[in-house]
């Protein structure tokens, strides 16, 4: 074959690719199917464990308001928005300690769990002894936030109530998302899961109405923005040292 005929061939052979390519063109072209929901889904459905832990996590957020007022309890206190430390303290009460302390823990998890075993009543003695303390600690927030200011005869005290009450809480909350709740668990099929799922979102209709944990969530937000502390990347700590 001369060189002319071969490169003849060449080409005519790479029209022919680019004509068949074309043709699957339209097909890439179209657009992936899309795993979206339409209006009419459902959410799906929350566990009761999740409950609980996405519960925790509007209590840590006014546990981490409590934090981050330490340090101006200590520098200025007259600075601080002492209503939205009032706010704090009794959302704290409501969702925190009446309806996710009383309502579900003490009536629903721990029950159950000292059945397990001697060091899980043990657990559940000493976290109930907490959730009293807790309650002890609220009343004193909310008898010093009243006035609208802080004074400075209570900044201090005010400032080591809230140090070691975050602590305790911490470790508390940490301890029960993963010892007893996962314990607590064991003790249902998942469909007693459903079932009891759809109890605790009835307590919580009882005494919040339809959206709970909503309304919580936008309570805590609201008292982060008034403080300061809505911007989640203020958080972000500086790089650690080169080693």
């Amino acid at each position: 074959m001369s060189f002319e005929t071969s490169r003849r061939k060449m080409l005519s052979d790479s029209l022919a690719i680019g004509v068949a390519g074309a043709a699957y063109l339209p097909l890439l072209a179209e657009p992936l199917p899309q795993n979206t929901k339409t209006a009419k889904e459902k959410e799906p459905e929350v566990t009761a464990t999740e409950d609980l832990m996405r519960e925790h996590g509007i209590i840590r957020r006014a546990l981490l308001v409590y934090y981050e007022v330490i340090p101006k309890l200590r520098q200025n206190s007259a600075s601080i928005d002492a209503s939205a430390i009032q706010q704090a303290a009794t959302l704290f009460r409501t969702f925190g300690e009446d309806y996710h302390e009383r309502m579900l823990e003490e009536q629903h998890i721990f029950p159950l769990i000292r059945k397990q075993s001697k060091a899980m009543s043990v657990y559940a003695d000493i976290l109930i002894e907490q959730h009293n303390r807790g309650r002890e600690v609220t009343d004193y927030v909310l008898a010093v936030t009243n006035g609208g200011k802080i004074s400075t005869a209570h900044a201090e005290p005010l400032a080591k109530v809230f140090e070691t009450f975050v602590l305790m809480y911490q470790n508390h909350a940490a301890r029960e998302d993963t010892i007893i709740f996962p314990a607590w668990k064991k003790n249902f099929t998942d469909k007693q899961l459903d079932e009891i799922s759809d109890q605790f979102e009835d307590i919580e209709h009882k005494m919040f109405g339809k959206d709970g944990f909503e309304d919580a969530e936008k309570k805590i937000s609201s008292i982060e923005e008034a403080l300061g502390f809505a911007d989640l990347a203020q958080f972000t700590p500086p790089a650690p040292p080169k080693v």
